[in-house]
């Protein structure tokens, strides 16, 4: 590849945000960060970067270029400790994705896995959008589904269910009642997601169960759903496990299997056996399992 050195350039200057960051990050004068970036965008036909007092910000083909690069930078990564003997090695940057409901699951053990691996920087994106994998989104992926995600090139893993529960906040139920069944619902409030073609099996069950319009209160993020249930705007689907320990709110009906969420552990074929990803998965099925 002719312009590696161009495209490795672009990566830092991704990564750092500024040219003086990259020039640091990779030992060379900042006057050759600029030379590699305009000889790379000349060369492309595109600008990688929107230019600005505080540094440079990727540009939508910017983000496409450094999704590459971060992959190709990893497998170099691995080729190079495995030639040095370094192979099982973990440090670097590891990336996990998933939703932001279930990054709250996921952080406190993957602050133990940092803590285990001090020469490793965690990245958890919580995100509603499937990063792709094999253009280095991320390194794992923490999939949500009834189904195993079927994306050509992954390498997908079972990890746990998640029991979901429907709870109403105490102060909600003092004003509108406790509903009697399930053919009462119909006459109350719910918290939901914002998209409403949500593919969470419980919102599934609650659009053929419910009217649309008593889903008053929507919210891209489940952090903001699970405060508005608590706060008293209706009923809500939230984590079983962390709803019952709240005194505030209150289980409305034993939790159907329908409810039951699967999570899945996915990772693109080529930086699966990487020792980073290995060790973490193995943490986290030795965790959550």
């Amino acid at each position: 590849m002719d312009n590696w050195d161009e495209i490795r350039t672009a990566y830092q200057v991704a990564q750092a945000g500024t040219v003086s960051g990259a020039a640091a990050a990779m030992g060379v004068h900042h006057a050759t960060v600029i030379r590699h970036i305009d000889a790379l965008e000349g060369r492309l036909g595109v600008k990688l970067f929107q230019r600005h007092a505080r540094g440079y910000t990727p540009t939508e083909a910017g983000l496409d270029l450094m999704r590459v690069a971060r992959a190709t930078d990893d497998q170099f990564s691995q080729l190079v400790g495995r030639l040095k003997g370094r192979g099982e090695e973990v440090s670097g940057e590891l990336v996990v994705t998933a939703l932001a409901e279930v990054t709250a699951l996921l952080s406190p053990h993957l602050a133990e896995f940092q803590r285990d691996h001090p020469g490793l920087n965690v990245r958890l994106l919580a995100s509603d959008r499937v990063l792709r994998l094999e253009y280095g989104e991320a390194h794992v992926a923490v999939r949500a589904s009834t189904e195993a995600p079927g994306e050509p090139d992954n390498v997908v893993q079972p990890l746990m269910h998640l029991a979901m529960g429907m709870f109403a906040s105490r102060a909600y139920l003092d004003r509108a009642g406790v509903p009697e069944g399930i053919e009462a619902l119909g006459r109350h409030h719910f918290v939901g997601p914002d998209d409403l073609e949500s593919r969470a099996p419980y919102m599934r069950w609650l659009r053929q169960t419910v009217p649309e319009a008593v889903v008053a209160f929507r919210a891209q993020d489940s952090s903001a759903q699970n405060q508005a249930v608590r706060a008293g705007a209706g009923i809500g689907f939230m984590l079983r496990e962390r709803a019952l320990a709240d005194d505030t709110l209150q289980e409305l009906m034993p939790p159907l299997p329908e409810w039951e969420t699967a999570l899945w552990l996915v990772t693109h074929m080529d930086l699966h056996r990487s020792a980073k990803v290995q060790a973490l998965l193995t943490f986290l099925k030795a965790r959550l399992r």
